[in-house]
């Protein structure tokens, strides 16, 4: 027979793929699953779907709904239980009421309100706990929700897509894509699951993106879409800033000292301009822009273009994820190169390489310290 430990695994891992299942629906909530086991089998499972809405562990105790007795189960969640009232109930007291005498838990919340008081709690009250089962990649699940909740700001992935010599947009601004379909794909996928898509005036001027998101399976979910532009020089008939069904209106940061008439025809729009300071460069203080997000619920940006915004934020140390495709094709020096001067190199940890179509993507997390 399996040990407990290999048990433990076996089920945390379903526990995180129902949290999966909320992917983009939670913010700025995290995403939390949860599973009911009786004698090596499951019998109820549960996430949490949207914001205001039941926690998992409570969405899987009504998915039980009296098909077991609760005494006789071992509840598996890959965040702490909450134990404070918020829009909903905390959730050790409904797993105390409901008398599940063993949890097992995949991380400890970071939210200050929680952090290992729930698990406090439960043990208090004479429930056996079991925490740290993949805490890496429960921690990693919820790594946006983390960074949000503790830092103040979103969690930053910085995604690019180059030619094998390291160029992002040919001379003259073709050919338009640089990545094959796959990647593109891709790319769609992660939008989905992001709350914010970022890039910075050149971009919208030089190729005028939609920033819209569409995924081949299931619902497409178009993000904030953010654009950095201290002079507001992008004209109001950029397509980034149509409307979108569904989607929040796009956001644009400017310098505080922005001429009134250019805010008043991109608000005209229906985008809402945000003034924050500029930085020492004369670009937008990426910090409060940042700040800013994080304060309206976003938890999570993908940064997307173009050069001079990824320096920034590389020179910032506002980036907590690296992506970069990687296409085989070659631009030459006359093509815009997918960096500017950076002040020190910067090594990536935890390197992970996957390949689509044709292309290859690097991923990784910035070694700050190195």
């Amino acid at each position: 027979m399996p040990d407990s430990t290999t048990q433990d695994e076996k089920f945390m891992r379903a526990a995180l793929t129902e949290a999966r299942k909320g992917l983009g629906k939670t913010s700025p909530n995290p995403l939390v699953g949860c599973v009911l086991v009786k004698d090596g089998s499951i019998v109820a499972r549960g996430h949490h779907r949207g914001a205001g809405l039941p926690h998992a562990e409570v969405d899987a105790l009504a998915a039980l709904a009296g098909k077991e007795a609760p005494r006789s189960l071992v509840l598996y969640v890959n965040l702490e239980p909450c134990c404070h009232q918020g829009r909903t109930g905390p959730c050790t007291e409904a797993i105390l009421a409901a008398g599940i005498p063993v949890v097992v838990v995949g991380m400890v919340d970071p939210n200050p309100l929680v952090n290992g008081k729930g698990i406090a709690r439960l043990r208090e009250a004479g429930v056996t706990v079991r925490a740290g089962v993949l805490e890496k990649e429960c921690r990693r699940l919820n790594e946006a929700f983390e960074r949000w909740v503790t830092a103040g700001r979103p969690h930053v992935t910085l995604k690019a897509a180059v030619s094998l010599d390291g160029r992002i947009a040919a001379a003259g601004g073709e050919p338009r894509w640089i990545s094959g379909e796959e990647s593109r794909a891709e790319v769609h996928r992660i939008r989905n699951a992001v709350d914010a898509v970022l890039v910075g005036a050149n971009t919208v001027l030089r190729d005028d993106p939609l920033l819209t998101t569409r995924v081949a399976k299931g619902p497409s979910r178009t993000a904030r879409r953010v654009v950095l532009d201290a002079k507001l020089r992008i004209p109001p008939a950029a397509r980034v800033l149509v409307p979108v069904k569904g989607a929040p209106p796009t956001t644009v940061f400017a310098a505080d000292d922005v001429a009134e008439a250019k805010e008043k025809a991109i608000t005209a729009t229906g985008a809402t301009v945000v003034r924050v300071a500029k930085s020492e460069s004369g670009g937008i203080d990426l910090s409060a822009a940042l700040a800013h997000l994080a304060k309206n619920g976003v938890t999570s940006v993908l940064v997307e273009g173009g050069a001079q915004v990824f320096t920034s934020f590389l020179q910032a140390r506002a980036v907590d994820r690296v992506l970069v495709f990687v296409a085989p094709r070659l631009l030459g020096e006359s093509a815009t190169a997918a960096l500017g001067v950076l002040a020190h190199p910067i090594a990536l940890a935890d390197v992970g390489i996957k390949r689509f179509g044709d292309d290859v993507m690097f991923e990784g997390t910035p070694d700050w310290k190195a």
